[in-house]
Order: structure tokens, then sequence, then C-alpha cells
């Protein structure tokens, strides 16, 4: 299992808070949509079918998942905004954490 990936020569490890543009077509439109939060995890073997998980909170509190393909053509950049000190190679136990106790044990 990784803890990690390489995107555009940039390397993002699990705990990590991110922000993925990532593009949407509806019918003949197209647009960029931002998804912001934090790296829970990173699935699969070959390079070509890696996976990434990332959640974030809404406004209305409810926790919101993304599972994303790495080689995606709809990705248009991913971005670290804050880096972690995690140690695991998954950080699925934040989901049960309040927003308060995830900032005290990924950022301390």
């Amino acid at each position: 299992m990784s803890r990690s990936f390489k995107f555009n020569e940039n390397i993002f490890a699990v705990g990590d808070t991110i922000e993925v543009v990532y593009k949407i077509t509806e019918g003949e439109k197209e647009r960029k949509q931002k998804f912001a939060g934090i790296l829970l995890g990173v699935n699969g073997s070959p390079e070509e079918n890696r996976m990434f998980t990332v959640r974030k909170i809404s406004k209305s509190g409810i926790g919101v998942e993304k599972i994303l393909p790495l080689l995606s053509k709809n990705i248009i950049e991913i971005k670290v905004i804050k880096a972690s000190t995690n140690k695991r190679s998954k950080a699925f136990y934040i989901r049960k954490l309040s927003q308060q106790s995830v900032k005290a044990k990924m950022y301390s």
C-alpha cells in the first residue's frame, strides 16, 4: 500500500489538505470545479489503476468524500494547501473525529 502519489512532479501524501481542480462536462458545456479536502488514502497497485480519496466537511457539517482516478483526463491540477505530519498509510480514522480533533491530530 502506498502512502503517497506523484502528479505533475509534485508528491502528495496521505493526510495532506489538497485542492483538486477537475473538468465537468454537462451537455455541450464544460466548466472547472474545485474540491478541497484531506487526502484519506491511495488505492491501486499499478499506476494505471491508482485512485485516491479526498474528504471535506460541507458547510452544513456533513462529510463528503470523492474517489478520483489519478490518471483521469478530467483532472486539471492538484495543489497542496497544507502538509500533514500523519504517519499512517490510510487516514480513515478521521471520519469519526470532529473538525477540531482532526486539526490537532493531523497538523501538530
